[in-house]
């Protein structure tokens, strides 16, 4: 099981900003630290990718996987 939560680092202690699930009641757990960003910094880095991944296709423009892994 895992579960992801938002937190504060104060004073070198780690203040949890919501309860853990209980079922974790008792079991050793293991922490990975990742400075988190705000949700708007987030979408901002989305679409900036998206911007710069993205293309039109024509109109008439049809897939065809066969043809894709044609030797």
């Amino acid at each position: 099981m895992y579960q992801i939560i938002q937190a504060t680092c104060q004073d070198g202690r780690l203040i949890l900003n919501g309860q853990l699930n209980p079922q974790l009641e008792g079991k050793n757990v293991q922490v990975i630290l990742v400075e988190s960003e705000t949700t708007h910094q987030q979408k901002e880095k989305f679409f900036s990718f998206v911007d710069r991944h993205c293309f039109d296709l024509p109109d008439d423009y049809q897939f065809n996987r066969e043809e894709l892994y044609r030797d």
